[in-house]
């Protein structure tokens, strides 16, 4: 099993950015492709980003395009988020799968096979 750990959550003004960080256990965040996904209090889990292993391919869900990017440096991949409203208010969680590509059932979750704890983040109006 996999050890997937974000950080970076916080406290931020609605306007401001944050950006969130996501490292693994064993051969690191190259070996797999890397999900970030939220869970809005009181709503279901909801799909933010892939990041294909192989071509580097970055997906994004709807409620994502435009102010969230993904991007991997090292042995780290990051979520930057911009122009964070209240509604961002959310635990993030970053996840792998073995899967080479962002298949199309990606924002469902299912091809991923290990999850982080998540990282509260908090977005005051």
């Amino acid at each position: 099993q996999v050890q997937v750990q974000e950080s970076g959550g916080g406290l931020v003004e609605a306007g401001g950015s944050l950006r969130l960080s996501c490292t693994t256990s064993g051969y690191g965040v190259n070996a797999y492709t890397m999900g970030w996904f939220r869970q809005r209090p009181g709503k279901e889990r909801e799909a933010l980003s892939c990041l294909s292993r192989t071509s580097g391919r970055a997906d994004y869900s709807k409620s994502a395009q435009g102010r969230f990017t993904i991007s991997k440096a090292k042995n780290t991949v990051y979520l930057q988020m911009n122009n964070l409203e209240p509604e961002d208010t959310a635990t993030y969680f970053c996840a792998a799968a073995m899967y080479a590509y962002c298949a199309t059932s990606w924002e469902s979750g299912a091809i991923f096979d290990d999850w982080g704890q998540g990282t509260q983040v908090t977005v005051d109006s």
